[in-house]
């Protein structure tokens, strides 16, 4: 049973009542965008964070003062979370957000505007850890059990935002052109610079090379975990304990590795081949 105290259910997903509500889901279907918006969007444990700490270095000419200064969660605020009706009008243009919503649940607005999208998508078995122990640090969701358990619930759809595939899915089979952007969690890892750069063309800026250089060495996440401003050791203790597991955990491609059983691995990998069966879609780690 899902725990209505945690999680409000919304179309058919969980989202946490620590930072959703009526209003806040209603400020977000009746969202205005503008034409220069830019929207990263994720799956949950997907790259939220390192988007959160890249493109405004990207906007702004490699000026480390905003994410040095000011909270991840207000400089690219969440469309659907309560903390953006607050922060929005003092975003400037080109204002970047950040949404874990599919895309068959975006705002009528964001249809109609040339709002930019940059997608980032990982390993799915990757994300499924990563959960786990987020799950485990934070008192506003619920206990995962054993991780075969948390399997379980995460192949049926049953944990935040619903089905990895179903939200991979809707993005990758999105008809917006040269709006949208993809990008993968392991190319962030593999080549920083290189992703830093297909952003920059993306969105229409230029960096120097040496500025370049500097924006690449912040945004290593060794050294993004110890910005306080994007590590969430702002947030108390009761609600995020980073003792159990801290929120930027390791940061790396494969740690599943060492929490799959070969059982489990299998059984993982039918559940999400057939799901992803006939879409065309292709990712690097299905070839692993």
């Amino acid at each position: 049973m899902v725990s209505q105290e945690l999680y409000l259910c919304y179309h058919g997903l969980l989202l946490p009542n620590i930072a959703h509500n009526e209003e806040s889901l209603n400020f977000f279907e009746t969202f205005k965008f503008r034409d220069d918006d830019i929207l990263a969007v994720t799956y949950p444990k997907s790259g939220t964070t390192w988007m959160q700490e890249m493109i405004p270095l990207l906007l702004n000419g490699g000026d480390l003062t905003p994410v040095e200064s000011v909270p991840n969660w207000d400089r690219v605020p969440w469309l659907e979370e309560t903390r953006i009706a607050h922060v929005v009008d003092k975003l400037s243009s080109p204002r970047a957000m950040v949404t874990h919503m599919p895309l068959n649940l975006m705002p009528p607005a964001f249809f109609s505007s040339k709002a930019k999208v940059i997608y980032i998508a990982r390993n799915p078995k990757d994300v499924l850890v990563s959960s786990y122990y987020f799950h485990q640090m934070a008192s506003f969701l619920d206990d995962p059990g054993t991780f075969e358990e948390f399997t379980d619930k995460f192949l049926a759809g049953q944990v935040l935002f619903g089905k990895w595939t179903e939200h991979v899915k809707s993005w990758k089979n999105a008809d917006l052109g040269d709006r949208i952007l993809y990008i993968t969690y392991e190319e962030l890892i593999q080549d920083l610079r290189g992703v830093l750069q297909r952003m920059l063309g993306f969105l229409g800026r230029e960096l120097s090379d040496d500025v370049l250089n500097q924006v690449t060495e912040h945004c290593l996440f060794k050294n993004m975990k110890q910005n306080k401003m994007s590590n969430y050791s702002l947030v108390p203790s009761d609600i995020m304990d980073s003792n159990k597991s801290p929120f930027l955990r390791k940061g790396i491609a494969g740690d599943w590795k060492n929490h799959f059983s070969p059982e489990l691995e299998a059984k993982f990998n039918a559940v999400i081949r057939e799901e992803i069966e006939g879409t065309g879609i292709r990712f690097p780690w299905d070839e692993e």
